[in-house]
């Protein structure tokens, strides 16, 4: 007897997400939902709506994380508005919003009032601080958060002002955080037909993340510089070299011994095979002097094809066309093809999921502002009267 498998669309199929979240952190949570079949409705301001469409109306920003998404204008400050909004939360298990904390109370739509009258749906509040404590109201963005949470401890002054992460940590990580916080409540409510309240701070989230390496520092009251982020602190052989051809290649050993015999067999480094992690990071500045000599002898490519046969952990420093056209990532399926906003097709970047062998489809491209009004506002009738005539 073959095995009843679900495609992945189908796994929040009949799961309708109502969202007020802008910008980055919502839209990701609700795309990852959206790709696994939620029915996920945007309410948008009627003049403009996510300040991330652009000018254009879809900028590539916008349209990388609202596909498989309806779209629906409503004036949150008229009554009228509210109104509606109250009537597709009655249909909905989950809201998702990114207001800071107390502006949907001033508007009549805050956690207490909406769990009061709709006690099984999920709300979720995505903001920088969270809900509570003495900065909860203070504004910021990625950049704010990363670096009061810690994440620049270990960067050189001399560099400091001019670092920057090349992707938005604290947006994608609460995004993840209120996803896994979504499924979590939605197997709750499926054996208890209770909600939830919840409550997803950016800064708290980049926090969880630095855990290894500010637990230490909680525990012995200063930061102990011999844990990374996966054990690497010190070790030569974990970093960045630029090889003969001005390119650039990654070492990441650790910790391992093993790894570290066979990078020196390949760059014959004899004398320097036999030492321990803790002998390698007593003299780390010397012996990474020695690895950058070595590497600087052959083209980046050369090196990584013989030392990945030599079971190293290495790898290229790609660009974004890099990425584009690597094997590895093609022949898992990660760019997909979809439809495109107004006809024909675009490439996609897929959900990075797997399920039972297939990955979530593209089934719509992202909306333009309003799109879907007609459409869910005819569903909401006929919902309105159905549950009129049940009464």
């Amino acid at each position: 007897m073959m095995a009843n498998h679900r495609i992945p669309s189908d796994l929040l199929a009949g799961v309708r997400v109502i969202s007020l979240a802008q910008q980055y952190p919502g839209p990701y949570c609700t795309m990852l939902l959206a790709d696994l079949g939620a029915d996920v409705i945007l309410i948008e301001q009627p003049t403009g709506g996510d300040p991330a469409r652009g000018s254009s109306g879809m900028s590539p920003f916008f349209a990388a994380l609202n596909r498989n998404k309806r779209s629906v204008t409503l004036d949150l400050k008229s009554s009228e508005g509210i109104d509606r909004v109250w009537k597709l939360l009655a249909t909905a298990d989950i809201l998702v919003e990114g207001f800071r904390p107390g502006v949907l109370d001033r508007l009549g739509l805050g956690a207490e009032l909406v769990r009061e009258r709709l006690p099984g749906l999920i709300y979720v509040s995505i903001s920088g601080y969270g809900q509570q404590g003495p900065d909860r109201l203070m504004p910021g963005h990625d950049l704010s958060y990363v670096a009061r949470t810690g994440w620049f401890a270990d960067i050189e002054p001399t560099t400091l002002a001019n670092y920057r992460l090349p992707v938005a940590a604290g947006d994608l990580s609460s995004a993840m955080f209120a996803a896994l916080s979504i499924a979590s409540a939605l197997v709750q409510k499926k054996s208890t037909g209770r909600g939830a309240r919840v409550d997803v701070s950016m800064a708290d989230g980049l926090v969880s993340w630095l855990g290894v390496k500010l637990e230490p520092t909680l525990n012995a009251g200063r930061l102990d510089r011999t844990v990374g982020g996966s054990g690497s602190a010190g070790e030569p052989a974990y970093g960045i070299f630029r090889c003969a051809d001005g390119r650039y290649i990654t070492l990441s050993i650790a910790h391992e011994d093993h790894f570290w015999r066979n990078l020196c067999s390949v760059l014959n480094l004899d004398a320097e095979r036999s030492l321990t992690g803790l002998a390698r990071r007593a003299d780390s500045a010397g012996l990474r002097a020695k690895l950058a000599t070595r590497l600087e002898s052959r083209p980046a490519n050369e090196w990584i094809e013989e030392l990945a046969r030599a079971d190293v952990p290495c790898g290229p420093v790609a660009t974004l066309a890099d990425v584009a056209l690597d094997q590895q990532f093609s022949s898992r399926g990660l760019f997909l093809d979809g439809p495109a906003e107004g006809g024909g097709t675009r490439k996609f970047l897929a959900n990075p999921l797997i399920v039972d062998g297939s990955r979530p489809p593209i089934r719509r491209p992202a909306p333009g502002l309003g799109e879907h009004n007609n459409e869910v506002w005819s569903e909401l009738s006929s919902h309105t009267a159905q549950a009129e005539q049940g009464s």
